[in-house]
């Protein structure tokens, strides 16, 4: 029904996510951030507190045994599907067996994608290397939106999209970017315009003057 990426800047230590499914309000209970610790992406039958209770031991655990302990609290685990990238760069997903297909992930230094219900096993392939492509060469943002536009030109979900979102969070408590596309026929192409809005004029320059810690 979803896919997405979760994702740590090598350069800045920021954390992302970009998403997108056919329903609406992807951005409500998919994408989760921290700051100084990692990013997760829940999804499937989503369980958000799944993204909370891993970010309650991801300042002593890893990624891999964050999200460990986080789906031992959950009672469906077969049900659900997560992605989690912590502060050093180690990144792990969990697709339970019950997640509808295609459903999968895939996992590199630094970043992971999953996705379920998809077009199948392309739309993951396809977002993982054009992360890689642009990483270094585009923003962190742009970047993860690219990832997700190359996920739906390859099928992306088998029922259309709905909605998108991207958050990118940096070393404030707030994100630097928390973007969503609620409802849309075309949320991808709609995000990436509201993106250039944010990225760009008035609105850059009032949020550059927010205060900082």
């Amino acid at each position: 029904m979803t896919f997405s990426i979760v994702a740590r800047d090598p350069k800045t230590g920021a954390f992302g996510v970009a998403t997108a499914t056919a329903g609406p309000m992807v951005g409500a209970l998919v994408p989760h951030t921290r700051s100084g610790l990692g990013a997760v992406a829940t999804q499937a039958m989503t369980n958000p507190y799944l993204a909370f209770d891993a970010f309650a031991v991801l300042g002593e655990l890893s990624a891999s045994d964050a999200l460990a302990t986080a789906l031992a609290n959950d009672d469906q685990p077969d049900l659900r599907q997560v992605i989690i990238v912590d502060r050093n760069g180690i990144a792990d997903g969990w697709t339970g067996g019950q997640c509808i297909g295609f459903a999968g992930h895939l996992v590199d230094v630094g970043v992971a994608v999953a996705g379920n219900l998809l077009t199948g096993e392309a739309v993951l392939s396809d977002m993982m290397a054009c992360y890689h492509r642009h990483l270094g060469k585009s923003t962190f943002a742009d970047t993860l939106l690219e990832a997700l536009r190359a996920g739906a030109a390859a099928g992306g979900d088998k029922r259309g999209l709905g909605s998108a979102a991207l958050r990118v969070h940096g070393s404030q408590a707030f994100a630097e970017f928390d973007l969503r596309i609620d409802l849309s026929a075309q949320p991808v192409e709609e995000l990436s315009h509201l993106m250039s809005q944010a990225g760009t004029g008035e609105y850059h320059d009032f949020f550059s003057s927010v205060p900082r810690r």
